[in-house]
C-alpha cells in the first residue's frame, strides 16, 4: 500500500478591494522536492485559477511556478502577489526589494507597506486586425459598442485587450468560450481583458473583466498580469500620459469579488520601459492535499 504524501496549501486572496474580495490563490512553500506532475495534481485538487509553487533558486529570492488546473504558465499577477504577501504576513521576508526566478527570467518584487509589486517587462503591441470581427463575435459586441479596437499587447504573458462603451455592455457579455479558446490558441493568449472606463471608484481609470477559457478559467476576479497590458495599452494606444492606473476588477461575475490592482508605469524618453503591478493581499485558509 503506498503512503500518501501530504502538502499544506495556503489559500490567500490577492488584489483585495478594501478588506475582503480579491483573487483566491494557492500558495505552496518549500516546493523544492514536488515534481511538475505532482504539482500539476495538486493545482487540481485545489481548483483555482493558479497555484503557485515556492522553492530556493541560485538566482533570485525565491523561485516561482505557477500552475492552472490544465497547465503551467509563465507568471501569474495575484498568484504572485499572494506569495510574497504572505512571506512578508508570516514575516518570512522584510520591506524593499526581492527578486523571483520563473521560467520565463527573473523578476523584480517590491514589498511596500501592505502592498505587494510585481516586475512586468515593456509592453509589445501587435494588431490583430484578422481576428477583429471573431474576437467580437466571440464576445457578443457590436462595433458600435466599441470603444477601444482589439489589440495583443504582451508584458511577460500575451492578452487581447479592449475596451466597451459603459458597465452595462460590459456586464451582459455574450460569451462563446469556444471561439475565445480558438483565438487564444491562434495568438497564444492567456485569455481577453474587456474593459470600460465606467467605474465603481471615482479614483479608477477601468474596469474589466478576463476569460481565458483555453487555461480553464472561465472568469477571474483580478489578473495581475493582465492589468499591466492594459495600463499600457491606456497610456500608449488610448494617449492617457499618466504613469499610475487603478484597474477594478471581480465586480460583475456571477459571484462578485470586488478587486483592485495598481500599476505604476516607469516611462523613460516617452516609452514605457516597464512597469510594476501590485495590490494587497490576505490569507483566508489553509488546505491539506493529498496526492
Amino acid at each position: 500500500m503506498s503512503v500518501k504524501l501530504k502538502v499544506k496549501v495556503n489559500l490567500v486572496n490577492a488584489f483585495i478591494d478594501g478588506a475582503k474580495g480579491g483573487n483566491p490563490a494557492g500558495v505552496v512553500l518549500d516546493a523544492d522536492n514536488l515534481s511538475s506532475s505532482q504539482k500539476m495534481t495538486i493545482a487540481q485538487k485545489v481548483g483555482l485559477s493558479e497555484t503557485a509553487f515556492v522553492s530556493s533558486s541560485s538566482t533570485a529570492d525565491f523561485k516561482l511556478d505557477f500552475y492552472t488546473p490544465t497547465r503551467q504558465i509563465a507568471h501569474c499577477g495575484h498568484a504572485a502577489i499572494a506569495v510574497f504577501s504572505y512571506l512578508a504576513q508570516t514575516g518570512r521576508i522584510g520591506q524593499g526589494w526581492l527578486s523571483k526566478e520563473t521560467i520565463d527570467g527573473n523578476r523584480k518584487i517590491l514589498i511596500k507597506n501592505d502592498m505587494a509589486y510585481m516586475e512586468q517587462l515593456a509592453p509589445k503591441f501587435y494588431g490583430v486586425e484578422k481576428y477583429h470581427s471573431t474576437i467580437l463575435d466571440s464576445i457578443g459586441v457590436s462595433e458600435e459598442q466599441l470603444i477601444a479596437p482589439p489589440k495583443l499587447v504582451n508584458t511577460g504573458n500575451s492578452f487581447v485587450i479592449l475596451g466597451v462603451s459603459n458597465e452595462l455592455v460590459l456586464a451582459q457579455l455574450k460569451l462563446k468560450p469556444e471561439k475565445i479558446k480558438s483565438v487564444s490558441e491562434s495568438l497564444d493568449l492567456i485569455g481577453f481583458y474587456i474593459f470600460t472606463p465606467q467605474t465603481k471608484h471615482m479614483t479608477s481609470d477601468a474596469a474589466t473583466r478576463m476569460f481565458a477559457p483555453r487555461y480553464g478559467i472561465d472568469e477571474e476576479a483580478a489578473t495581475g498580469m493582465a492589468a499591466g497590458p492594459l495600463a499600457s495599452y491606456l497610456h500608449h494606444e488610448m494617449n492617457i500620459k499618466k504613469d499610475q492606473f487603478k484597474i477594478e476588477q471581480g465586480n460583475l461575475m456571477q459571484s462578485p469579488s470586488a478587486s483592485l490592482i495598481s500599476v505604476n508605469l516607469d516611462i523613460q524618453n516617452g516609452n514605457i520601459s516597464s512597469l510594476m503591478a501590485g495590490g494587497v493581499a490576505k490569507s483566508v485558509e489553509e488546505l491539506i492535499i493529498e496526492i
